[in-house]
């Protein structure tokens, strides 16, 4: 149970530094319009805060 919870942590860190990544790329190429990166950075901030969260 502890291995599943790991493993969960390391994929909501990846994917709220994923979801930051997309949002900087995606805006300097200049095809990501303010709805859907908010969109991406909340989808990134939930999984910061589920992770920090699953460590309590």
């Amino acid at each position: 149970m502890e291995r599943i919870r790991e493993i969960a942590s390391v994929v909501f860190k990846a994917l709220t530094l994923a979801m930051g990544v997309a949002v900087v790329v995606l805006s300097r190429l200049g095809s990501l319009d303010e709805k859907t990166a908010v969109c991406l950075l909340g989808i990134g901030l939930t999984c910061a805060g589920i992770a920090l969260l699953s460590k309590q």
